[in-house]
């Protein structure tokens, strides 16, 4: 039976499928951000305008948030990738500078349109030259272009809200931003799952999470580098390393001890601890340090074992506080 990853894949090579970001999503995590868009310029450059749900909750909110401009520019064919797939005919950029007629909406009358010369990928040199222009690019990127897609935001020195898959993190230069605090994980999706509206593809969930005309993806998060509340509360802990010792199974070949599930982060262990790739959910820098990952302290045989067992992929951290 085919199963999500085979799905997926399909729909990758199926130009009739179309991925777009439900509102209510779009609205759940961007409600935690509105201070920070005022006086500012919003970009979406990985969405189709006339459909995207981005350009239709910053435009219908603009004068709420006292957004400055909003820009958003489309591919113009649906050979770009997963999750930013459409039929127009030509790349086209809409430009909205807020309600001119009084009736605080965002009539076609009031948006600027006009077909780009080129492709609109994000990585052309006209689309750059918008990015230029712009104060914070907020979208849902092509997911297998996102290392070239962040690399971009940080060459350009833009602030960020984009949806990417928690796998995004082992990336070596994902996780050297996010270890030097350059770049954090948002409030995210319910149970790291996100549905996609998409008329054509057969979303072969099988749990309470299913929806008709959307797909199911698990493990997407939202990725940002605008400080928000979340990421400065303590995580509670509540388990100690003393006297439970033999539910921390120290690793084979990298001195650490091994965690499976962040909430059981012992308060009082001094040492450096394994914990999954999740932990950065509840991250809080003050709190933890980060001390790498597999990759980058060149731990033998690439990942962690214990007791011989090869386990999933590690974080590694420290208490700030020594516990």
């Amino acid at each position: 039976m085919p199963n999500e990853t085979d799905g997926l894949q399909s729909a990758r090579r199926n130009k009739k499928d179309e991925f777009y970001t439900q509102l209510s999503d779009i609205e759940k995590e961007l409600k935690h951000y509105k201070t920070h868009f005022k006086n500012k310029v919003i970009y979406c450059n990985c969405d189709d305008p006339r459909i995207s749900n981005f350009f239709h909750y910053f435009s219908h909110n603009f004068e709420r948030l006292g957004i400055k401009r909003l820009i958003a520019t489309c591919y113009k064919n649906q050979n770009m990738d997963l999750f930013n797939q459409n039929d127009s005919e030509h790349a086209i950029c809409l430009v909205y500078d807020g309600d001119k007629n009084g009736n605080s909406v965002p009539d076609v009358s009031e948006i600027g349109i006009r077909h780009l010369t080129g492709d609109g990928d994000f990585r052309s040199q006209e689309c750059i030259e918008i990015l230029k222009q712009a104060d914070i690019v907020v979208t849902n990127p092509p997911f297998s272009l996102f290392r070239e897609y962040v690399a971009q935001l940080v060459e350009y020195d833009k602030k960020f809200i984009i949806i990417g898959h928690q796998n995004a993190i082992t990336y070596k230069e994902v996780f050297k931003l996010i270890k030097e605090n350059k770049m954090w994980l948002g409030y995210g999706f319910n149970r790291n799952m996100a549905h996609f509206i998409n008329a054509h593809y057969e979303d072969y969930a099988t749990d309470a999470d299913h929806i008709d005309g959307m797909i199911r993806v698990s493990g997407v998060v939202w990725y940002t580098n605008l400080e928000i509340k979340k990421r400065h509360e303590d995580m509670i802990l509540f388990k100690t390393y003393a006297g439970n010792e033999e539910s921390y199974p120290h690793y084979d070949n990298y001195d650490a001890i091994n965690v499976d599930f962040a909430k059981d982060i012992p308060m009082d262990f001094p040492g450096v601890i394994g914990v999954p790739v999740t932990f950065l959910s509840k991250y809080n820098p003050a709190q933890f340090e980060i001390v790498g990952n597999e990759y980058d302290l060149e731990i033998p045989k690439g990942r962690g074992y214990v007791n011989g067992k090869r386990m999933y992929s590690r974080i590694f951290i420290k208490h700030r506080n020594n516990g």
